[in-house]
């Protein structure tokens, strides 16, 4: 049994995630928990090689199969080498995207199937699950303009609005399917309102509220 806390955080792209991830180590370091903060695609040497596969725009030719198993391989990777020892050793790992994004962006975006991500990932983790899962909820559209104003988009990013509102319905059947687990923070917010709703959070976690 693991003996750390496994912690993702997810939403649309644009939804803040890259902004909130260092209030959570922060956070948890003050706590006195040891934090390994990791990323999916990515995280190992493998995974990273793999992820620049998946994201290149002039990938174009890729199919949506491939792709959902190039993002589970990237997993297995992760999972074997860095998340599951790191569990074991008693840390805290905090994962930017985890097998969430997968059954929202390939199952639903990309019309694969929410049970068929779901299974080819239980093989790739051997069934691992977060602890907590930080859903920071955004309009597609707002989160997509926050993008393109800020950074050159990847190949999923450069996706057509359509296909990112069928990420966003993922998002929202997965909070049905999981509401123990996920927990939905308004990204509607200013930085510091969001950051306490996510402390209250991780406080509910920790043992603290």
């Amino acid at each position: 049994m693991n003996k750390g806390l496994f912690i993702t955080i997810e939403g649309p792209d644009g939804a803040g995630k890259s902004t909130q991830i260092p209030f959570i180590k922060r956070f948890l370091e003050k706590k006195g928990y040891e934090v390994l903060l990791t990323r999916e695609p990515g995280g190992t040497v493998i995974g990273e090689k793999i992820r620049g596969l998946i994201l290149d725009k002039n990938h174009q030719e890729m199919s949506d199969i491939t792709e959902a198993l190039l993002y589970a391989a990237s997993r297995a990777q992760h999972v074997a080498e860095l998340i599951i020892p790191a569990l074991n050793e008693g840390k805290v790992v905090l994962c930017d995207r985890f097998v969430d994004s997968s059954m929202v962006y390939q199952g639903k975006g990309r019309g694969i199937g929410l049970e068929s991500i779901r299974n080819i990932n239980d093989f790739a983790t051997n069934g691992l699950r977060p602890n907590l899962t930080i859903l920071l909820d955004i309009d597609p559209e707002v989160g997509l303009k926050r993008i393109k104003a800020t950074k050159e988009v990847d190949r999923l990013e450069q996706e057509k609005l359509d296909f990112h509102r069928k990420v966003y319905e993922g998002y929202m059947e997965l909070i049905n399917m999981y509401p123990e687990r996920i927990k939905v923070i308004s990204g509607n917010q200013s930085i510091e309102d969001i950051s306490k709703d996510i402390e209250s959070k991780l406080k509910i976690l920790i043992g603290e509220e």
